[in-house]
């Protein structure tokens, strides 16, 4: 499961119009596949996020640009961080990911969350309901993709989701890794315990052993060994040759987008990594250290850039070993 996996989040670079873009995705992936990450993830969103862009940024739909991006690389694996499991039936979801392990020689995985993004869901007409209610859903979902995934054949009865002797022919070639992402320490993390194999963590690095006790204690109640889930954290990264340039990229970034030095000192304490190598190697020893399994990093102001990317790469494989 993931030691370094690197998630492309956006995909507005200077100068790349809609005829160029695939390219410059693919040029990152590429470039990670080198610098040896094990993962290659894109988010699954329609409409841009809140700090990195507008609502109308560009955005390309995950599953399509990863089964491209398959044929571009080699080694790593491919899949979503994470999919929103309100945007699909969950049998087309399972069928989707299968197919992406075929066309991919067996590096898909699956990465999925709630779903959270309200704008979205209201502007493209994707029943948004409660949280309770969106929980209620991924739960009864995971109950019909996990088996899909396995060659098995599950019948449902839900209350949002029904299916009957669900076939998924063919099935994937190897076993598909299945990563829930969040923290959510009632729900989220128990059903890490119940059905992933890695957690993928967003908290601040002082939240990361508690979140770690908590979902030590959701595997004893149902009745799994902890060491059988890899635990990841996510990190948006500013890295630069020295102290100075990374500062003045990730203020950069920030001014930018209209937001202060408050916001940036915020972000810095809580998903924001910010540095030149030797301070990103300190920052990230200190999570190996808390316990975390691995890291999945995104260069959201300079990883149209190949070399950064790179970068990032031979940093985090230093850490990790």
């Amino acid at each position: 499961m993931t030691r370094i996996g690197y998630q492309i989040p956006d995909f507005d670079y200077p100068g790349v119009g809609p005829d160029q873009l695939f390219e410059a995705v693919a040029r990152q992936a590429e470039a990670a596949e080198r610098a040896g990450f094990d993962t290659v993830m894109v988010m699954d969103h329609f409409y841009q996020l809140p700090v990195l862009g507008q609502p109308d940024s560009y955005m390309l739909e995950c599953y399509s640009l990863l089964s491209a991006l398959s044929q571009r690389t080699s080694r790593v694996r491919l899949g979503a961080l994470v999919t929103g499991n309100t945007y699909r039936n969950p049998a087309l979801l399972a069928k989707t990911v299968t197919t992406l392990d075929i066309v991919s020689g067996g590096r898909a995985q699956l990465g999925i969350g709630a779903g959270w993004f309200e704008l979205e869901h209201r502007s493209l007409g994707f029943p948004f309901g409660t949280f309770a209610e969106r929980f209620d859903k991924l739960e009864e979902a995971l109950q019909i993709i996990v088996p899909m995934l396995r060659d098995e054949r599950p019948t449902v009865a839900g209350r949002h989701y029904q299916v009957t002797e669900a076939i998924n022919q063919p099935a994937p070639i190897g076993r598909v890794p299945v990563v829930i992402g969040g923290a959510g320490e009632r729900r989220t993390l128990r059903l890490v315990a119940r059905f992933a194999d890695e957690s993928n963590l967003l908290c601040s690095p002082p939240e990361i052993p508690r979140k770690l006790d908590v979902l030590a204690a959701h595997c004893e109640d149902v009745g799994r060994d902890r060491s059988e889930i890899t635990v990841s954290v996510l990190r948006s990264v500013h890295i630069g040759r020295t102290h100075e340039e990374a500062m003045a990229t990730a203020r950069r970034y920030f001014a930018e987008r209209g937001l202060d030095e408050e916001a940036f000192e915020r972000a810095r304490g809580l998903t924001m990594s910010v540095g030149d190598p030797d301070e990103l190697g300190e920052q990230f020893q200190a999570m190996r250290d808390a316990g975390v399994d691995g890291f999945v990093c995104n260069l959201p102001s300079t990883g149209h850039d190949p070399e950064n990317v790179e970068l990032l790469g031979k940093t985090l494989a230093a850490v990790v070993g």
